[in-house]
């Protein structure tokens, strides 16, 4: 897995699909996620459609540059944030979503890429649109997926997603992979696929198991605040996807973004979570294609 400088301080680890001569299609993953997320199947199917597709690991996961240096401790952030004290919490957290998105522009420019489609899943789709609105000239277009735009009031999770998202996981491989199956309580509810989200607890565990990260890159998008205002500026061609089925970000979040951006189109799938179900690949890489034209 190659693994290139895209700043002084960060290396980030890639994996590319298809020809370089097609329009590039950078895809950027969500919360904690390992590039892998992106299934290598999806990243083909889009490839086979005349893209050149490039996943990345997203700093403090996978085999990207981690921070060890700062250290977050999940309780006393939150505490913070809990009680006001935004001075405290901004000093326990390294970056911000800006930071995380300079990270797969200067991916982009190392692999010499001056302009690329950019789709973003979860908190993906907000470094996607971060990478938007402080980068414009560097994204043809904009997908923004199962997201939302850092406003409290939109794409809140249900109480029992956000119990499963800052629940503890087990450290050994066993249990970490049986815990898995309680990301249920967000997928698909009828393409929810208990062996599939096991499968990549098994591959994320067995490439790079590294809970340290998560505290930091949940701060980045908590502090990062609401994107609202630099959203409806916004000039870059924008795809929204959501879920009705999503309870870790309600679709009010997508509905939010797509009526902010102007001129964007808003795709909303039913049966699909926060997830993106192999049955519904054609309806998502269709739409996807269609858009990076």
């Amino acid at each position: 897995m190659p693994v290139i400088a895209v700043s002084p301080e960060v290396s980030i680890a890639y994996e590319t699909f298809g020809d370089p001569g097609d329009p590039p299609v950078l895809l950027v993953m969500g919360f904690g996620a390992q590039m892998i997320a992106w299934h290598e199947d999806f990243c083909r199917a889009l490839a086979d459609h005349g893209r050149y597709v490039i996943r990345y690991d997203n700093r403090d996961c996978g085999l990207s540059t981690t921070f060890d240096d700062h250290p977050v401790d999940m309780g006393e952030f939150i505490a913070a944030v809990s009680s006001g004290d935004i001075p405290a919490a901004l000093a326990m957290v390294p970056y911000r979503l800006l930071d995380m998105a300079d990270d797969g522009l200067g991916l982009l420019t190392a692999l010499g890429v001056e302009r690329a489609h950019v789709v973003g899943a979860s908190m993906g789709g907000m470094i996607a649109q971060t990478m938007a609105i402080s980068s414009p000239e560097r994204v043809l277009t904009l997908t923004s997926m199962m997201s939302s735009t850092g406003e409290s009031e939109y794409g809140r999770p249900s109480p029992e997603a956000q119990a499963v998202l800052f629940g503890p996981k087990p450290a050994d491989r066993e249990g970490y992979v049986a815990a898995a199956e309680r990301e249920l309580v967000w997928a698909s509810k009828r393409y929810g696929n208990a062996a599939a989200l096991r499968e990549l607890a098994a591959a994320s565990y067995d490439r790079a198991y590294y809970p340290a990260g998560i505290g930091r890159q949940l701060g980045a998008m908590i502090l990062s605040g609401s994107r609202a205002d630099a959203l409806r500026e916004l000039r870059v061609p924008t795809l929204v996807i959501h879920g009705l089925d999503d309870t870790l970000i309600d679709p009010s979040g997508g509905k939010r973004t797509a009526e902010l951006v102007p001129g964007a189109e808003l795709l909303l799938i039913p049966d699909m979570g926060h997830d993106r179900p192999r049955e519904l690949w054609p309806t998502i890489i269709d739409a996807v294609v269609a858009h990076t034209r």
